[in-house]
């Protein structure tokens, strides 16, 4: 029986680091620290300096990184936060639960992400922020909305819950806003065993604002300055990110090879590759193409055992839970026809190149028996 090609195979990863993992387990249950000790403080310190940025906070989960980031920047009821039309639920979920409003914008055809090129004419008097998503692991050119932002006087907020590692123009994601959400989701390229979020900032007052925003919005205990939450990263979630973050940057490595080879045997004329932009450092948390008759497909290819997934199949202007938006069908024509087409590929580290092209030579043999 042909062996199964996992969409994310989190076993042939975690088996390397089991015993690194278990005693860390082991030494945390046995002290009873279980929130903001060694392990948080030294994931904090070590994934800041991975972004290259000056303050680090872990928090619960990368949703709660978003809203915690707009709660700090104070950002709130009749506000707006300009955001791509094409994410997951959770970007504008986040903006909505702090009472703000987001304002959508559709994507670049190529590459999926927000485009840029309709965003100024979003900007109105109650614009407060940008937050684009680096949605798949690609940055957008974020030197070119950074120089937009700033001319309205607008914060800018990174959605880089699928970004651990990717780059533009040689600066990390997290380097262009003034602060960036990161989730660590399991399936993540940084992922723990089940949910973790972080948040990085270069600016002094936003740190402390997230970090007291987290702990139930106190910087002493029992001394409650602001309307927090309860969002602290735990311990044993921080064990497994510190034990994969010195693999990361070879993981990320090992995707861009694979990204490489689907891309050189993928036929350009069955399917469409992704594409990566010129001074982009792509991560590929996801390997996203476009398919015609893309149900079909990926129906076919788990009949041979080769799972995928839709990333996204709904877009947030036709989700229900934001149909008070009034956004019609037809509003974003670029996105509406993206997620009838989308098919991501199997892609995490430990593929192996005939894994590759097994994925590859059954797509190609769906469309030749046509």
């Amino acid at each position: 029986m042909t062996e199964k090609i996992q969409f994310v195979d989190l076993k042939k990863q975690y088996q390397p680091l089991k015993d690194e993992i278990l005693e860390g387990f082991s030494h945390v249950l046995d002290s009873m620290y279980l929130f903001l000790g060694e392990n948080v403080q030294a994931f904090e310190n070590e994934f800041s300096e991975f972004c290259d940025v000056k303050h680090g906070i872990g928090v619960s989960d990368g949703t709660s990184a978003l809203h915690i980031i707009l709660r700090a920047l104070e950002i709130g009821n009749g506000d707006e936060v300009i955001t791509p039309d094409n994410t997951f639920i959770a970007t504008a979920e986040a903006i909505a639960m702090t009472g703000a409003t987001p304002v959508l914008v559709d994507i670049d055809p190529q590459t999926y992400l927000m485009d840029i090129n309709q965003v100024e004419a979003k900007i109105t008097p109650q614009t407060k922020a940008i937050l684009p998503v680096h949605l798949y692991g690609q940055l957008l050119n974020m030197e070119a909305l950074r120089n937009l932002a700033d001319a309205h006087g607008i914060k800018v907020i990174e959605d880089a819950c699928q970004a651990h590692g990717a780059s533009f123009d040689g600066k990390q994601a997290a380097s262009y806003g003034d602060a960036a959400a990161y989730s660590f989701y399991f399936s993540k390229n940084l992922g723990a065993y089940g949910e973790a979020g972080f948040i990085t900032t270069n600016d002094d007052e936003i740190a402390r604002r997230v970090r007291m925003i987290r702990d139930h919005g106190s910087e002493s205990k029992y001394c409650h300055d602001l309307i927090g939450m309860n969002s602290r990263l735990d311990e044993l979630q921080a064990v497994v990110l510190r034990a994969k973050l010195k693999h990361l940057a070879d993981w990320n490595k090992a995707r861009r090879n694979h990204a490489d080879l689907y891309t050189e045997l993928l036929d350009p004329m069955l399917v469409t590759p992704p594409v990566k932009m010129e001074g982009a450092r792509h991560i590929y948390h996801l390997y996203v193409i476009r398919a015609p008759e893309r149900d079909d497909l990926q129906k076919y290819l788990k009949e041979k055992g080769i799972f995928t997934g839709i990333h996204y199949p709904i877009p947030i202007h036709q989700q229900k839970a934001f149909s008070y938006l009034g956004y019609q069908a037809g509003d974003f024509p670029e996105t509406e026809k993206a997620v009838s087409e989308i098919l991501s590929l199997p892609m995490y580290a430990e593929l192996s190149d005939e894994d590759i092209e097994r994925i590859v030579n059954t797509i190609h043999a769906f469309y030749e028996s046509e």
